[in-house]
């Protein structure tokens, strides 16, 4: 059982920036590839960004390349989601995975989700 808690959410204004958290406990962590998503009011949930176990092999939507970066820090059990010049499309909840392939995430069926948090851009 792997638990996951994102933070960082909140309200910023378009072109600002804002860094996600999402702290794990449970399995070993550094086993574990994390994603991110986010569902806005009245769509379905979208992968966002993933990160394998190690930390070099990424993926992005390409919504989001060139703007957030997806990292994970082993020895703090955290994955992290750096967005930069976020825009009002951008509002959505956010949510962190994991699993133990990273293509399950980038397929959108990881084995553990996350509460996840509120990013609301405003124009």
């Amino acid at each position: 059982q792997v638990r996951l808690a994102e933070s960082g959410g909140g309200l910023v204004q378009a072109g600002g920036s804002l860094r996600l958290s999402c702290a794990a406990s449970g399995r070993i962590f550094s086993s574990y590839a994390m994603g991110w998503f986010r569902q806005a009011p009245g769509k379905e949930r979208e992968f966002v960004a993933a990160i394998n176990w190690s930390g070099p092999t990424t993926s992005y939507a390409d919504s989001v390349k060139g703007r957030f970066t997806v990292s994970r820090n082993n020895a703090k059990n955290t994955a992290y989601l750096q967005m930069n010049s976020l825009k009002p499309e951008d509002t959505a909840v956010y949510y962190c995975a994991a699993d133990l392939s990273l293509n399950r995430i980038v397929l959108r069926t990881p084995s553990y989700w996350g509460q996840g948090t509120q990013v609301t851009v405003s124009s």
